[in-house]
């Protein structure tokens, strides 16, 4: 085989296997080290990222980084906000229909459970849950915070994109030893965001992302998360 030819398959594979190994360490993480991030490598997460693909080169995304003192005082405001009355939240878009159906429900309540044992705070646990929702209202202690925002007269298909967008920060993220929490959650600030961070009336609050280093002392960190087996994900029509 000629040596060219040789040394590029193996640079392939190599890179295959690299990829391959992102995107399965790529978990949640709910905890983060007191470790700053520069603002130069997040600046490169995100540059990269943007390459994401969309449907005809729509691009839907805007991203707002917080960092700092910004970061601080609008997740000080957040948790005050909740604690005034988290009743009176409401989010951009539904997160779930309701009633969750099965299958999906089963792996809802299977995942709230174990997300729940390994923080300490079972589902019972009224005041604990609070203070968990409050810890994702602070980035869950991530230096950077991420939030998404999208044209709100754009179609759903939309987040279809947005999602490409995410998963490439996510990932991006993770070569380059960094983790994240997507967190839908944040779109229930949106009063607040869009005041703090003069976000126009004609865009949504997609979601929001924590970005550090993960605290992996943490159980919640450490979670094995079950995925499905290729079998029910997907079917082989030839």
């Amino acid at each position: 085989m000629n040596a060219t030819i040789q040394r590029a398959e193996t640079d392939q594979a190599s890179a295959a296997y690299f990829v391959d190994r992102v995107m399965k360490d790529r978990t949640a993480k709910r905890g983060f080290l007191d470790r700053a991030v520069s603002v130069d490598v997040v600046r490169e997460i995100l540059s990269i990222a943007r390459y994401a693909p969309s449907s005809s080169n729509t691009q839907p995304w805007r991203c707002y980084v917080l960092m700092g003192p910004s970061r601080d005082r609008i997740t000080e405001k957040a948790v005050e906000i909740f604690r005034a009355g988290p009743e009176k939240l409401a989010p951009e878009y539904p997160f779930f229909p309701q009633p969750l159906h099965e299958p999906y429900l089963s792996r809802f309540n299977t995942f709230r459970g174990q997300l729940g044992d390994a923080v300490g705070v079972p589902r019972s646990d009224r005041y604990g849950r609070a203070k968990d929702v409050e810890r994702q209202f602070r980035f869950f202690n991530a230096p950077v915070g991420l939030i998404f925002t999208m044209d709100r007269r754009l179609e759903w298909a939309s987040f279809i994109c947005y999602g490409c967008f995410l998963q490439n920060i996510m990932l991006a993220a993770k070569a380059r030893g960094l983790d994240t929490c997507a967190q839908q959650i944040w779109s229930l600030q949106h009063p607040l965001l869009k005041e703090e961070l003069r976000i126009p009336d004609t865009d949504m609050v997609v979601a929001g992302m924590s970005l550090g280093y993960a605290d992996n002392s943490r159980a919640e960190n450490n979670m094995a998360i079950e995925k499905l087996p290729l079998e029910e994900v997907a079917d082989f029509v030839q």
